[in-house]
This record gives structure tokens, sequence and C-alpha cells, in this order.
């Protein structure tokens, strides 16, 4: 495996493996690796020649008050995972290898996806996600870029830019990995007690029974999303954002229920901000 930490460099390798005429899959990531990004980084080893992964923590997409400074690092094992995986490329910028200067030419993300749910509730943040993305897949220039249905609406947002601006790149949505309890993986599951990891369970089971009233024939939205609010109300120790069936690429509300719309939640446990979904 190797580890670059320059654009330069980064370039170099990866037009090489184009030139002889290598596939190039990519897997962006923010570090604090999990079973999550281990389940990416296996898809891209089984349909690529070439693995590249990044590890960026990108301040673009936080917010004033969240949680930049105190984001889980952990290079070296960040580093066992990618070499474990079968990652062939790695690549770790500096902020200033990445933004030289604070960038004031950025994406600007529209419509629903901008205006409701994370896109409403932390402004800027889509779009950090979109510049990020956008100069990460320009620098790479992998035939697949592989991301997690767990973040449904960042995964959407990626799909409308790459449509949107022409990007040569397939993005491949990957199924949520959960813990045996249901819990998904996340690197913001480090911030969790004990108590509070169990208290996160509920997110999991909110969305379950929103997907119970789906499958008993509920077709009104408000009462697949309330089956799943209700259970999250009445959770102790969690503190909802929101529960929303949407539709899965544009993210405007649904009139109906129909099979493959996200019901999405998200809730505060302890200092944690989770957020889940699943696929009607």
């Amino acid at each position: 495996m190797r580890e670059v930490a320059s654009s330069v460099e980064l370039r170099a390798a990866t037009d090489a493996a184009r030139s002889a005429g290598a596939g190039v899959g990519f897997v962006p990531t923010m570090g604090a690796l999990h079973a999550g990004h281990r389940s990416l980084l296996a898809r891209a080893r089984a349909e690529n020649a070439l693995v590249v992964a990044s590890v960026f923590v990108n301040p673009l997409q936080f917010g004033p008050a969240e949680d930049l400074a105190g984001y889980p690092r952990d290079r070296a094992a960040d580093l066992a995972v990618l070499r474990a995986e079968g990652a062939d490329l790695v690549f770790l910028p500096a902020e200033g290898e990445m933004w030289p200067s604070r960038p004031e030419v950025r994406l600007r993300v529209g419509g629903a996806l901008a205006e409701r749910l994370e896109g409403l509730l932390r402004p800027g943040h889509l779009d950090g996600v979109a510049t990020v993305v956008a100069k990460l897949l320009h620098l790479v220039g992998p035939s697949r870029a592989y991301f997690g249905q767990k973040d449904a609406q960042q995964l959407a947002m990626v799909r409308r830019m790459v449509d949107d601006l022409a990007f040569p790149n397939e993005i491949v949505a990957c199924p949520t990995v959960r813990e045996p309890d249901g819990l998904a993986v996340s690197s913001r599951n480090a911030y969790l007690s004990a108590p509070e990891r169990e208290r996160a369970t509920a997110l999991y089971r909110a969305l379950r029974a929103g997907q119970a009233a789906f499958e008993a024939g509920r077709r009104d939205p408000p009462a697949v999303e309330g089956a799943a609010r209700d259970l999250l109300e009445d959770a102790a120790g969690v503190e909802p954002d929101y529960v929303a069936l949407v539709d899965p690429d544009t993210f405007e509300p649904v009139k109906q229920a129909e099979p493959g719309q996200v019901l999405a939640v998200a809730a505060r446990v302890g200092r944690a901000r989770l957020i889940d979904n699943v696929i009607l």
C-alpha cells in the first residue's frame, strides 16, 4: 500500500494506472474507519484493479458549533484498516494541501436537498461535502466511487452533482452496516457512553416501526412517519431532530408511501448527533 500526501503524487499514480488500462475505484473517507468503510473498500477491491482511498477531515462541511476539533482521528488505526482491506493507494493530504487558502469558489446545493432535513439543520454542510467530493473526484479520476447508504441525503446530493455537472464517474451506493442490535456503525458512535450506546438503538427500532407500518399496508406518509416518531419520542435520553419519508433522489416529501422511498431519522444521544434510514 502506497501513501501519498500531495495532489501531484496522487494524480501521477492514478494517471499511470489508467494509462495501463486499470479501472480505478475510490473510497473517500474522513478517517475513524469502521465496518462500514470496510464494506466500501471490499466492494471497491472486488470491482477495480486499483483501489484508492482518501483520509481527510474536511473543515468546509462543519458548522461553527460542530465537532471539527473533536472529530475522532487515529491515523495508525486507519492505515491498518486500509492495508487489511487491500487499498493500493491512500491519499493523506494536510488541510493546506487540499485548501491552500479558504476556497472562494465552491459548489452550492439547491432544492429540497439544501432546504430539508440535513440541509436545513446543518446550513452549508452539503455545500462543503459537494465541494470536497468534486475536488477529490477531479484529483483521483475514478471509474467508480463508493458511498454508504447511511448518509442517504449526502448520497443523493453526490449523485445529483455528478449528473448535473457531467462528471465521468459512477457513484456506487453500498448498504448500511449495522451492529447486531441494529445500530448503524458510525464514527460518531465513539462519542457514546455505554448507557448512551444502548439508548441509541432507538433510531433503528424507530425505523423498523415505520417499516412495519408500511408492511402492514399503511400508505399515508404521516402514519409511517408517526409510527417511527412515536417510538423515538418515547425513548429515554433520545432527542429527535426529524423523522421523514422522502423521495430517494430529491428528498422531497412524498404523497404516498411506496417501495424504494427513504424513511430517515436524526436524533441526539448525549453529545452525539446520529442519523439513520431504511429503504421501504
